[in-house]
């Protein structure tokens, strides 16, 4: 009896290594293709990097900003050490990619095949039509296409939990959220402002508040899981 539990407990700790070797092979491989992925993308962000001069400010932002997530996911992937965040690195990049398309676009050129969504772009919106505002004595202005006036472009997406749509604009008001990893109470007053009953933009001031991107019924509203009010205001 005493032989059968040994010859159990044996293989058992046999199974059991041999179950945590075919894991640990199989999280090197999900890395490996993750890692060689971002890696492309990041070349491939390189290359637009180096082959674009910008013709104008709308692309000069753009390819600032787009150099940004170059230098950003260089770093990311090289301090990757599992599968997620060699993946973090490639979503980085791809940012990076919507801004250099956006750079060819201000410049009247060839913008190339459409690119990948990025985590939220499908329901942040975009911008469908020209509008500017007065928030706190200053215009805000939005519009679909880069001008003077609106050089500053966002590919649409989530920041810090909330959707901001795709467009052009006279300066980057979500960036202090961007910086942050929150935002300020005056953000959903900007938000209300410049966006209330645009084309594209299917979601009212609430639901950009509580991070849904959807126009929800009071029943249903989640918790945003924070207190709006501990904020400054933008």
């Amino acid at each position: 009896m005493l032989w059968w539990l040994i010859l159990i407990l044996v293989l058992s700790v046999g199974a059991l290594l041999y179950l945590r070797a075919e894991q640990n092979k199989r999280t090197a491989r999900e890395f490996d293709e993750a890692r060689a992925e971002a890696r492309l993308a990041i070349e491939r962000l390189g290359g637009q990097l180096h082959a674009l001069t910008p013709a104008n400010r709308p692309a000069d932002h753009a390819l600032a900003d787009a150099t940004d997530r170059y230098n950003a996911a260089n770093t990311q992937l090289d301090r990757a050490s599992t599968p997620h965040q060699a993946t973090l690195a490639n979503r980085t990049a791809l940012e990076g990619l919507h801004y250099t398309r956006a750079a060819r676009q201000a410049m009247k050129m060839d913008p190339g095949p459409e690119l990948p969504a990025l985590d939220g772009q499908d329901i942040a919106g975009r911008v469908e039509q020209p509008r500017t505002i007065d928030y706190n004595g200053r215009p805000i202005a939005a519009s679909p296409e880069p001008s003077a006036a609106t050089r500053h472009y966002f590919p649409g997406g989530r920041v810090a939990g909330r959707p901001v749509p795709a467009g052009w604009y006279s300066e980057p008001w979500w960036k202090p959220a961007l910086l942050a990893g929150a935002w300020g109470t005056g953000s959903t007053l900007l938000f209300a402002a410049l966006f209330t009953g645009m084309p594209g933009i299917g979601y009212d001031a609430e639901a950009f508040e509580n991070g849904t991107g959807r126009t929800e019924t009071p029943t249903d509203l989640p918790d945003p899981g924070y207190d709006t009010g501990t904020y400054p205001a933008f």
